[in-house]
């Protein structure tokens, strides 16, 4: 079932979800929380979407705030709210609510979204992109038990932890720390199976990948041992490797899908390590609404604790050539490439000066004074 209101209040969109479930023949809410997201139009349908399919594990009333300022100054003075309503199987297993901000309202996104709240029942304010720099001081963020953000939207994603790790407060969490569960469990029960003393560790992953960061620094947390950080090609993490005095503990997963567990004096494991879908990943968040302690641990350790690989200059200095390689097809009419002046004499300038005298005999060039000499003596 759908119901468009347009300018509306959050007293008639009360309504209309009461006279909606009673359609429906459920009078009872039956839901366990209050999902509010915050975003834009253009993200509005993917994070819907997830959030429809992790109501089915958790059966949540959805609030979608959307703010349109407007681009005019009438369109800004403009205050109004339009609300499209989903329950039924256009909603999951709860219920949806669009809210479509616009004028002086979109200041103003907590006095609508408090009305329609579920009673006693907590609440998560989920930021698919564009989250502010301080989550809990945010007017929506206030009112929730749990905040959760994606470093990965980011426009720098890896510096975006210190801005995570400087504003974090208890309810605080990150999709990116949600992508490295199934890695830190795999690697949990590799070392219960063999329990050994490690070394140190290796991280490899691509590049500006805030789960690449966190998972080193959970390793380094945990184990107090030196991470080194190895930059590949993706998708994601793609190896971990723990440093043994009998081996190297070995988790492999170069496509994305399956992963190799390795261990000495052990086979060669095949284990299931799928990069998870956005409604998996709230679902999992939303299954404890309590502070995050190891991920707050995590987050509040500089990046710069991870070492770079010895051969750094190389691998800066072939990051460098690919820049400007990209730069160049991108706009080929604006980059010059920068070459190293000679400093030796090249084979073409070598025969030039060879050839010089030939040229000036040739052209009749007067004879060096010890030439003019020699040939008045002949004539005597």
């Amino acid at each position: 079932m759908k119901i468009d209101l347009t300018n509306t209040t959050s007293s008639k969109i009360n309504a209309a979800l009461m006279e909606a479930r009673r359609a429906s023949g459920s009078t009872a809410a039956g839901m366990v929380l209050t999902l509010v997201i915050v975003t834009d139009e253009g993200s509005a349908y993917d994070a819907l979407k997830a959030a429809n399919d992790a109501s089915r594990e958790h059966p949540s009333r959805t609030l979608a705030v959307i703010k349109r300022a407007g681009r005019s100054p009438r369109a800004r003075a403009e205050t109004r709210l339009d609300a499209e309503i989903l329950v039924g199987s256009d909603a999951g297993s709860g219920e949806t609510v669009i809210l479509r901000m616009h004028g002086e309202l979109v200041a103003h996104a907590q006095s609508v979204v408090l009305p329609l709240l579920l009673p006693d029942a907590p609440v998560v304010v989920w930021w698919p992109e564009n989250a502010p720099l301080h989550p809990a001081q945010d007017p929506l963020g206030a009112i929730a038990q749990r905040r959760i953000t994606d470093a990965v939207t980011a426009e720098s994603p890896v510096g975006q932890l210190a801005q995570r790790a400087q504003s974090y407060t208890p309810g605080d969490t990150d999709l990116a720390w949600t992508r490295i569960t199934g890695w830190r469990s795999m690697l949990a029960a590799a070392l219960d199976q063999r329990p050994s003393t490690i070394t140190s560790a290796v991280v490899e992953g691509e590049s500006y990948n805030p789960s690449v960061e966190l998972l080193g620094l959970w390793l380094h947390n945990r184990l107090h041992v030196p991470v080194e950080r190895v930059v590949t090609g993706g998708p994601g993490i793609t190896a971990v490797h723990l440093r043994t005095k009998d081996g190297d503990i070995t988790l492999d997963r170069p496509d994305g899908l399956m992963g190799t567990l390795s261990m000495p004096g052990s086979p060669d494991r095949q284990v299931a390590l799928k990069r998870r879908e956005t409604s998996e990943l709230i679902a999992e968040e939303l299954r404890r609404l309590d502070p995050d302690d190891i991920y707050a641990s995590a987050v509040r350790t500089p990046v710069d604790r991870l070492r770079e690989p010895v051969n750094a200059e190389t691998v800066a200095a072939a990051n460098a050539a690919q820049a400007v390689v990209e730069a160049a097809v991108a706009n080929p009419a604006r980059v010059t490439a920068k070459l190293p002046a000679a400093k030796s004499t090249t084979a073409k300038e070598t025969v030039a000066k060879k050839a010089a005298p030939e040229k000036a005999a040739a052209k009749g060039a007067p004879a060096k004074p010890g030439a003019k000499r020699a040939a008045k003596k002949a004539d005597s």
